[in-house]
């Protein structure tokens, strides 16, 4: 093989290497990007996601029914699925005691959490709070002669009690998360039954508390809470009190030892009700015509930004309404001080309102005796999920019905805890115009006498959006020299209006053969990681026995940092 021949197999094979690195660094840079994509949610009316009971699949579609996307978890949901940041949802899962999988767009597992707790279990809802932590329902369980203890009739339990209480649980690992929160109703009972017992007392004057013998239903779950939502403007949590025919509000301000008291926290009431509603029989204020609740599954607050912001919706499932099972729709606008978030009950009286907002009564063939959800939607009309009958239906405020979908996965009509509703897309807001500093040129002197002063100047521009504005300034750390510069700074300069020229002026150390140099820094006082240097070199005279060629000596005031041995032996 001749070396011309040679010479280009060794080409070609370099040729092919940088091609082959080009094409990989640009998949290896696709495939990053994947992993956080922004959500394509492209439509007119919005997105609804949910999971079927029966399926490892959580959907999203949009308002015909198509499939925008899917996530795959590994197990059959805990009821209930939500939408987190950059396309990411937490599902609740039924995975022994339960727990929580955070799944990325693109089906990554971000977190999976098993409660391992003794004694307890998860059950039904979770809700995302804007930390990240997740908030959860969960079952404690307690013997018999515990719940006897506590004041519960002996002839409505059986072996075991399971009373509700909340965990927030932050996220520490893959697999691990710590409990930084926690509420027990069991801390905050009442009853009238024994006064040899726990918690003895007046139910009608303490409707802060939960009487331990209300439960029409004589479940062991008690009071089987099965929704939870969270008010960030308020700091306040609402769950739905199955068995109680109510809903209660909770506040989430407290620490975990204040929500174990009566006091403490912002409202400060501790872990004590601050609110409840839809069955004033609960606290002996009432009858049964004073029921407005009837078996209720999700609750939750119409969010900020939505038509009734701050009303509560609630899907009563009618299991016992007068007059036979309807299932219903009721929103509600809660006496609550909007500035402080405290709620008004009158002496003796009950909680409000006495009137409803707006219900919705569902057709008979959308009867759901069990789950059930509504959600407030931006063009006024409420999303509505018939959970049994796998049925979304959208409702306008004259309740008529506008659009109907019927789940056909993993079959038809399989049940659907409840569905959520996601706006319509609207791209976020553009970032304010951004200015790019640069300048031009660099400061040289060179044979100068000490202790003279020069002058020189460089440029500095704003290179960025038409529109923005540059605000910058000169950081001299030089040590060497005394310093001037005019201007030393400026404000809101333009794109348009060119660059501005900087004069400098320096006062020479008085000092023989040296080298001085080093750079100037001109930063974007708005962003500092915005700037750019201006090089300086200055040399005295040199007075050495040996003549230097003048051409040697422009080299190395050129290339102050070369020819280092020679630069040595020459007395530089």
């Amino acid at each position: 093989m001749t070396y011309k021949n040679y010479a280009k197999i060794v080409l070609l094979i370099i040729i092919a290497l940088f091609t082959s690195s080009i094409f990989n660094s640009g998949a290896f840079s696709q495939n990053q990007e994947n992993l956080t994509p922004v959500l394509p949610l492209v439509s007119q009316e919005g997105h609804f996601l949910y999971t079927p009971w029966h399926s490892k699949t959580t959907y999203l579609i949009n308002e015909t029914g198509a499939v925008n996307h899917t996530w795959q978890s590994t197990y059959y949901p805990l009821y209930d699925s939500y939408m987190g940041d950059n396309g990411s949802i937490y599902l609740a899962i039924d995975s022994g005691q339960g727990g929580v999988q955070k799944i990325a767009y693109d089906g990554t597992i971000l977190w999976e959490y098993h409660y391992t707790l003794d004694s307890s279990y998860a059950t039904h809802d979770i809700v995302p709070l804007p930390n990240g932590d997740i908030l959860i329902i969960m079952q404690e369980i307690k013997s018999r002669a515990q719940a006897i203890q506590a004041g519960r009739d002996p002839n409505t339990i059986s072996n075991q009690f399971y009373p509700n209480m909340l965990l927030q649980i932050h996220q520490t690992g893959l697999t691990s998360g710590d409990i930084v929160w926690e509420w027990h109703v069991w801390d905050h009972l009442i009853q009238d039954f024994d006064a040899t017992k726990d918690n003895y007392g007046n139910v009608s004057q303490h409707p802060e508390l939960a009487n331990i013998n209300f439960d029409q239903y004589w479940s062991p779950g008690w009071p089987y809470v099965n929704s939870v939502d969270y008010n960030p403007t308020f700091d306040q949590i609402l769950i739905s009190a199955h068995n109680f025919d109510e809903v209660w509000i909770l506040d989430h301000s407290t620490t975990t030892e204040e929500a174990a008291s009566h006091s403490g926290g912002i409202y400060g009431h501790g872990g004590d009700l601050l609110y409840r509603w839809g069955n004033p029989q609960t606290y002996d204020r009432g009858d049964a015509s004073d029921k407005k609740l009837y078996f209720q599954h999700q609750c939750c607050w119409v969010k900020p930004g939505l038509p009734g912001a701050g009303n509560i919706l609630v899907f009563s499932n009618g299991n016992t309404r007068p007059g036979g099972p309807l299932s219903s729709v009721d929103e509600f606008t809660p006496d609550v001080d909007n500035d402080t978030g405290e709620y008004y009950l009158p002496p003796g009286g009950t909680y409000g309102p006495d009137d409803l907002t707006w219900q919705y009564m569902l057709p008979g063939n959308l009867f759901s005796a069990g789950f059930g959800g509504a959600q407030r939607m931006l063009n006024d009309n409420t999303l509505i999920c018939s959970g049994w009958t796998g049925t979304f239906i959208e409702v306008t405020p004259d309740k008529q019905i506008v659009w109907t979908y019927i789940n056909p996965y993993p079959y038809q009509h399989d049940e659907v805890y409840r569905t959520q509703y996601i706006p319509p897309y609207e791209p976020p807001p553009q970032p304010p115009h951004r200015p790019d500093l640069e300048c031009n040129g660099s400061l040289s002197w060179s044979n100068i006498k000490p202790g003279a002063t020069v002058h020189g100047s460089f440029q500095v521009m704003n290179i960025g959006e038409n529109d923005s504005l540059l605000n910058w300034t000169v950081n001299n750390t030089l040590t060497w020299g005394a310093w001037a510069f005019t201007p030393s700074s400026g404000e809101s300069l333009t794109p348009a209006q060119g660059p501005v020229t900087i004069q400098v002026y320096v006062v020479v150390p008085k000092k023989k053969n040296a080298v001085f140099q080093g750079n100037i820094t001109i930063v974007n006082k708005e962003n500092k990681s915005d700037y750019c240097m201006i090089p300086v070199i200055l040399t005295t005279p040199f007075s050495h026995n040996i003549q230097h060629h003048g051409f040697i000596e422009k080299l190395f005031v050129r290339f102050p940092h070369a020819f280092p041995i020679l630069r040595y032996l020459m007395g530089f």
